[in-house]
């Protein structure tokens, strides 16, 4: 039985731990599969190319369910990731009761796909059996912004024969795009964010929790103050100037820690105490997902109930 894995705090507000995969696989059982079930995948890979759409998607880890229930069709999802029931997923209830994937050669075996969806870091050895029995697959690329995630739910689109939902969804997601940019505009002000964990990390410029933080009309503090991706919040300058908002995740839905415990969170929350803070459910960004904009549009009614000469305090 393969043990599951720990939850281990995330470095940085994409919490993928190590996956199940790691008992080498015997020489025993690569024979086993490749003679004895070599007949029957191939035949699964005949008949679901005569379909016109993949009927069992299988998706091996928490970003990639995001995009699969986005837009595959319920009845065609045979398995989601072993973090579906997690925390940090924001799938339904009907998702998360499906059976369990991930990146293994044995695990996928026995779930009998037609289409596997791995998540940025790639299949490894599980998409070389994919390739070994010609078994569909896709592999989400990594994606730091709103036009990532668009390209993204494109291909996916492509590879489940959903050009149309695809297309819709981006439809969606310009349109909700559109309209953060004109409340923003509508709202004027200098409101300053700042993003924080509770290890004390932060998001600084160039990565999908800036995207979220500039599309809603926010500043970003971390960004300002000279941090490049993911990284510490810089105190010392933010103690200078405190942020308008703040913007948190994975206090209370996110891995256990000891990081959560340590002197330098607690460090954080007092020198913020007194400012207004957002908790952003860490399902709604694991990644950047189809969910990043639910985020972005949290961040923005936050700012919205800003009192109006709290804004430009964070010069």
């Amino acid at each position: 039985m393969t043990p599951r894995p720990s939850l281990a705090s995330p470095a940085r507000p994409t919490p993928l731990p190590r996956r199940p995969d790691r008992v080498p696989t015997p020489p025993w059982f690569r024979r086993w599969a490749g003679g004895a079930f070599a007949g029957v995948a191939l035949a699964a890979a005949s008949t679901a190319a005569a379909a016109d759409a993949p009927r069992r998607v299988v998706s091996t880890s928490v970003c990639a369910d995001a995009y699969v229930l986005a837009l595959a069709d319920p009845d065609a999802v045979a398995a989601l990731s072993w973090q579906v029931d997690h925390a940090i997923s924001g799938a339904p209830p009907w998702a998360r009761a499906k059976p369990k994937a991930w990146a293994s050669a044995e695990r996928l075996l026995t779930l009998a796909p037609d289409l596997v969806v791995f998540d940025p870091g790639g299949g490894g050895r599980a998409a070389a059996w994919a390739d070994r029995f010609v078994v569909a697959h896709i592999s989400l690329a990594w994606a730091e912004d709103f036009d990532g995630v668009a390209a993204n739910l494109r291909a996916l689109g492509a590879a489940l024969g959903a050009d149309a939902a695809a297309d819709a969804a981006i439809a969606d997601l310009d349109r909700r795009k559109a309209d953060l940019a004109a409340r923003a505009a509508a709202r004027g002000g200098d409101r300053g964010a700042l993003y924080l964990t509770p290890a004390g990390g932060s998001a600084g410029a160039g990565v999908y929790v800036d995207a979220a933080l500039t599309l809603a009309g926010a500043r970003n503090r971390a960004a300002e103050a000279g941090l490049s991706g993911w990284g510490k919040a810089p105190l010392e300058t933010l103690f200078a100037a405190p942020p308008d908002l703040l913007v948190t995740s994975y206090f209370r839905n996110g891995y256990p820690s000891a990081g959560n415990l340590t002197s330098r969170a607690r460090l954080h929350r007092r020198a913020f105490a007194s400012a207004p803070r957002l908790q952003v459910p860490g399902a709604a960004w694991p990644c950047a997902g189809p969910r990043l904009i639910d985020a972005a549009e949290m961040i923005a009614d936050a700012l919205d109930g800003l009192a109006p000469d709290s804004a430009g305090t964070a010069k």
